[in-house]
């Protein structure tokens, strides 16, 4: 980052998830930039300080707002907040759907944010795909959100909600993230690595063959948060704008299988194609929420690597350490 970032804070909200670690290695990196994370257990990962010890931790439960204070108090305003607390388990909002709007809506995050009483802070804030019905293929911005899932729903509900209060936003749509394992593991499964284990069983194994999405390789959507953040900070005009952020490629969970398959060696017969209706999850799943590209890659210049090619770089990562 260049001689105008000085002492410019960033805070990511939800940071020892798995964005929001991947976020802070790359931030805490750059120069002139004052990083600090929320989390919302007790204690923050120790490995995750241990490994980058210029980093604060602030508790902070994003229902009542607790713990916002002492961010204002102790580090300051931000100049950029970065929003990657969320429950993400559909299964899990469906069960609870007052805990999932508690939650995923960020109204104590946003009313701390107005209480600064100025626009010199940027909130980026992620959604998802699962915004969209899934009824076609290749999603632009401007299509209708119709969530089918409690999870979409809350997911909708922040992004109006920070369209109407905020004036300075970037809504970023996030298909699946993947790649690799965070410096402080976290404890959700990690689907190329979690494909990767059960090929190497060699055991039969079961992959939806109908429902589609564009995964994105972690680091671009890292860059895509500091091509925002870098922006921001070096020219302060605000922006109001909501983006599509996955992969190139639309795949199948079963397509997606046989990438990790030919990047391994593993041979397809133990890859068994099956339709998602076969198979109750207990809860509604969009079928086909790939999405059109093309506004991110225009306004940021960024190209995400191919699925196969992320996939190559995940597992080379695994293999390192």
């Amino acid at each position: 980052m260049s001689h105008q970032v000085e002492g410019k804070r960033v805070l990511v909200v939800g940071g020892s998830g798995y964005l929001g670690q991947h976020l802070l290695a790359v931030l805490i990196a750059a120069d002139g930039v004052d990083v600090a994370f929320t989390h919302h257990r007790e204690t923050p990962p120790p490995s995750l300080l241990h490994a980058l010890p210029d980093l604060r931790a602030f508790r902070v439960d994003l229902r009542s707002g607790d713990g916002l204070h002492a961010v204002s108090a102790s580090f300051g305003q931000p100049h950029v907040i970065v929003n990657c607390a969320a429950i993400s388990i559909p299964r899990e909002c469906d069960m609870d759907p007052a805990a999932a709007m508690a939650t995923n809506v960020p109204s104590s995050l946003v009313s701390w944010l107005l209480s600064f009483g100025n626009d010199n802070t940027l909130l980026i804030h992620l959604s998802t795909d699962q915004v969209y019905e899934g009824a076609k293929s290749f999603y632009k911005e401007v299509d209708e959100t119709l969530p089918v899932n409690m999870y979409g729903k809350s997911k909708v509900a922040a992004e109006k909600f920070i369209v109407e209060e905020c004036s300075n936003y970037a809504i970023l749509r996030s298909s699946i993230i993947y790649g690799p394992q965070t410096i402080s593991p976290v404890a959700k499964s990690l689907p190329i690595q979690w494909m990767d284990s059960v090929l190497s069983q060699g055991q039969q194994v079961q992959f939806f063959n109908d429902e589609f999405r564009c995964p994105i390789y972690v680091k671009d959507m890292v860059d895509v948060v500091l091509s925002l953040t870098k922006s921001w900070l070096s020219d302060g005009k605000a922006i109001q704008v909501v983006l599509n952020v996955g992969g190139p490629d639309r795949v199948s969970r079963l397509q997606m299988a046989e990438s990790v398959a030919d990047v391994r060696g593993y041979s397809h017969s133990i890859i068994k194609s099956v339709s998602a209706s076969s198979v109750d999850r207990g809860v509604a799943s969009p079928p086909d929420i790939s999405m059109d590209i093309t506004k991110l890659t225009q306004m940021l210049g960024i190209k995400p690597v191919s699925f196969r090619d992320g996939v190559i770089a995940t597992l080379a990562a695994e293999a390192s350490t």
